[in-house]
């Protein structure tokens, strides 16, 4: 059974470091998304980039590292950021902006993005779909959801 896009329902793509929030001004039979939002993150700086002295890692005297260099910041990122789309989707439900949510993210970010959901989010979410949609075109979005 494929999946309805509502009219006038929301769909978020996202993917840990982009956001795309569409609303469906067409209907479940003929989908036509129009984006409301695009917010992208900018990726966090490499140690060899962030370091003053090039090629230099590590700053530190003697053999002793800290934990923090151990830290995946990329990895941080894409957490934040998955909590960021997940309270902008809490504070549109609770502004009742929408009434019908789709969620579209690759499946690391889906189940990140789950763990913020607010009880006003889960009760209007009519799909989730563990894909990375983010750079492909709107008709393309489009096609896929209502295939799934």
């Amino acid at each position: 059974m494929a999946m309805r896009i509502d009219h006038d329902a929301m769909v978020l793509v996202a993917d840990g470091r982009k956001i795309l929030l569409f609303r469906n001004k067409g209907d479940g039979d003929f989908p036509h998304l129009e984006t409301e939002v695009v917010k992208e993150q900018d990726n966090p700086a490499d140690r060899d980039q962030a370091s003053d002295a090039p090629g230099r890692a590590f700053n530190s005297v003697g053999s002793h590292r800290s934990a923090m260099e151990q830290t995946d910041f990329h990895d941080l990122e894409e957490s934040r950021f998955a909590a960021e789309a997940a309270d902008m989707l809490k504070r549109r439900a609770l502004a009742n902006e929408y009434q019908k949510l789709i969620v579209v993210a690759p499946p690391t970010a889906l189940g990140e993005m789950r763990k913020h959901y607010h009880k006003e989010v889960q009760s209007r979410l009519a799909g989730e779909i563990a894909k990375d949609l983010s750079n492909h075109p709107v008709p393309e979005i489009e096609r896929i959801i209502s295939e799934s």
